[in-house]
C-alpha cells in the first residue's frame, strides 16, 4: 500500500477513535480506571506515527512499515483493553512498541550518511 495512503488512513482512524473515545465511550471508559489513559495513549501514538509515515513517505519504506505494524499492534491492544479485553493483551503491547522503536532506529541508521 502507498505510504501516504497508509498515513492518511491511520491519521483518520486516530482522529475518529480519539473523538469516539472522548464522546461515545466516555461512560464505558470510566468503568475501568486505566481505560481512558490507555485510549488517549493509543490515539496519541497512532496519530504521531501516521504523521511520521507521511513525513518520510517518499524517502524510506522500512521505517514506515515498522511504524504501521507497531501502531496497529500498540494502539490496537490498548484500545482492546480499554474496551474490556483481558489484561493479558497488555503483554502484546510492548511488541508494538518495539516495532515503533525499531522504525525510528532504522530511520536514524539509514539517514546517517546524509549528515
Amino acid at each position: 500500500m502507498n505510504r501516504l495512503v497508509t498515513a492518511g488512513l491511520l491519521g483518520a482512524i486516530a482522529i475518529a477513535l480519539g473523538a469516539f473515545g472522548a464522546h461515545a465511550l466516555k461512560d464505558r471508559l470510566a468503568l475501568i480506571p486505566e481505560a481512558a489513559g490507555w485510549w488517549q495513549t493509543a490515539t496519541f501514538y497512532l496519530l504521531t506515527h501516521a504523521v511520521a509515515i507521511g513525513a518520510i513517505a517518499a524517502r524510506s519504506a522500512l521505517p514506515a512499515r515498522l511504524w504501521a505494524m507497531g501502531s496497529a499492534t500498540f494502539a490496537g491492544t490498548l484500545y482492546a483493553m480499554a474496551l474490556g479485553a483481558p489484561r493479558w493483551f497488555g503483554a502484546i503491547t510492548p511488541i508494538g512498541g518495539l516495532w515503533l522503536i525499531a522504525g525510528w532506529v532504522v530511520l536514524a541508521w539509514t539517514s546517517r550518511k546524509e549528515s
